[in-house]
């Protein structure tokens, strides 16, 4: 047996000297073990001792800069060819190669017609293996894309360390953690621990086998209720993707969450756009941010310092659909449907979601906030009924009509019930309502505020007499505390946002 703790020592001196070499360490150590025995040791050490190896099969340190947003955009165009073989094999080996076709097929589909059902219904979900495989059949690529994009927040004001560790509950059949290792560069690394207590954690198993050189991974099979968060944290980065509708008390385990993240550290979650799962994360991250607990870092933002939203919360981006992988086109091609029915029912490749980022330090994504004066508050808005007014919102949607004037979800973090802008008439002084991406602060000069009884909320009317400035983005880092002493340097905001705002 190898001595890890002379290897380990060795290792510490070295790498502040030079690159970490196997072979010149296995001269160090009592016995002279083989290499390749030394290089496995290095291997399964180097989270503790920060290394990270390299193409010629040496380690170095891991650098402290912490990592920016990828260059090019995370925006995957499909699920990599390799994590479909790694599913497929899955299959092949329940089912034998014609694993769409006859029985299988039919059971899988079932599964699949299952999960849809449960799902919708808010039924209790029962993973057995079959359902562990419908379920990264039919949701494993947007489950793989979408997580990019939430991170890529983090990553805008480098709050992602190069050395991560990550703790992913309810990791499922590996989705995240996919998502994670390809986010993630090659020099970094990055120590992953998942809870998954159902059989998926058999395929996810097989998936973290496809990872990187410098993602190490450990699976937790119990759940998360019966785990100590803090036995290998503190963490870097905790995820809660598709998991929190699924678990009896999701306030009291991210409360848990919070004791276990590192004081820098960020909790991301993640549910399904549709109403049920988008409101219940809403719900969550409003019963634990505020006084004594967490910051929400975005996308719902509270631009009122004290106040908290009270309106029902259903808000999710979109992003560009993904092409149809194989599996995902064959099983549905071998579906059995009548003779009015059409395809795609076992096709599932958008990509929308909600989501949201809390912290422990105050960090916020935009250091943006209002004060009381010409800007109104979303909670007063009766008072403002019939009248022209400004105020300042965070987008909350893409475009919500369905052809008609454009319409977006906003809200400042005040609100008691849903505000929508509509667009009525567009002009170059209003056009940054469309333009800006989800998520964006935007200032309203003169916007009509008219109630909605079929709706039960507010339209923020914008027409040829309103003026939208694009206040904070991702695009362009502003920073601008809104109060009445400042509030003439919206002209300069308007000046500066034509310069990189198409159009």
């Amino acid at each position: 047996m190898i001595d890890r703790e002379a290897v380990r020592d060795n290792a510490r001196y070295l790498k502040h000297v030079r690159p970490v070499d196997p072979e010149e360490i296995c001269e160090y150590i009592e016995g002279r073990p083989h290499p390749a025995v030394v290089k496995q040791t290095l291997r399964e050490e180097a989270p503790d001792i920060g290394l990270v190896e390299t193409d010629e099969g040496t380690f170095l340190p891991v650098g402290d800069e912490p990592i920016s947003s990828p260059d090019p955009e995370w925006a995957p165009t499909a699920l990599p060819e390799s994590y479909s073989r790694v599913l497929e094999s899955e299959l092949v080996e329940a089912y034998g190669p014609d694993w769409h076709t006859g029985e299988s097929g039919d059971t899988l589909r079932e599964a699949i017609r299952r999960l849809k059902t449960d799902y919708y219904y808010q039924n209790d979900i029962e993973y057995d293996r079959v359902a562990a495989l419908g379920y990264a059949l039919y949701h494993l690529p947007a489950s793989y894309a979408t997580p990019g994009y939430v991170l890529a927040d983090l990553t805008r004001k480098e709050l992602l360390p190069r050395q991560l560790s990550v703790l992913d509950i309810g990791a499922g059949v590996g989705g995240p953690a996919l998502a994670v290792d390809d986010f993630y560069p090659e020099d970094a690394l990055v120590r992953y621990h998942a809870v998954e207590p159902t059989p998926a954690a058999d395929i996810l198993e097989e998936f973290l086998d496809d990872t990187g050189r410098n993602f190490h991974h450990t699976i937790h099979r119990q759940p998360v209720e019966e785990c100590d968060l803090d036995t290998d944290g503190p963490w870097d980065l905790i995820l809660c993707a598709n998991v929190l509708s699924e678990l009896d008390e999701p306030e009291a385990v991210l409360r848990a969450a919070h004791d276990a993240l590192r004081p820098d550290g960020s909790l991301v979650a993640i549910a399904p756009a549709d109403l049920n799962t988008s409101t219940g994360l809403r719900a969550a991250e409003r019963a634990v941010s505020g006084a004594n607990g967490y910051t929400v870092y975005a996308p719902e933002l509270r631009l009122w310092d004290g106040f908290q939203p009270e309106d029902r919360g259903w808000s999710f981006d979109i992003q560009a659909d993904l092409e149809i992988p194989g599996f995902q086109r064959r099983l549905d091609e071998e579906a059995d449907r009548g003779p009015e029915a059409e395809p795609g029912e076992f096709v599932n490749v958008d990509v929308q979601y909600s989501y949201s980022i809390l912290r422990r330090d105050d960090q916020r994504l935009f250091d943006v906030t209002a004060a009381p004066g010409r800007i109104a508050q979303m909670r007063e808005m009766e008072s403002h009924l019939t009248e022209r007014i400004n105020l300042l919102a965070v987008k909350l949607s893409r475009d919500l009509s369905d052809g008609g004037n454009p319409l977006f979800r906003v809200g400042d973090g005040s609100q008691t019930v849903d505000h929508y802008a509509v667009l009525t008439r567009e002009t170059s002084l209003n056009n940054a309502l469309e333009t800006a991406p989800f998520g964006a602060i935007l200032s309203f000069e003169n916007v009509l505020a008219l109630w909605n009884d079929e709706e039960e909320a507010y339209n923020l009317v914008v027409d040829e007499e309103t003026i939208i400035n694009l206040v904070a983005s991702w695009r362009v880092p502003l920073r601008v505390p809104l109060s009445p002493s400042n509030y003439p340097r919206l002209e300069q905001i308007r000046d500066a946002r034509r310069e990189w705002i198409p159009g």
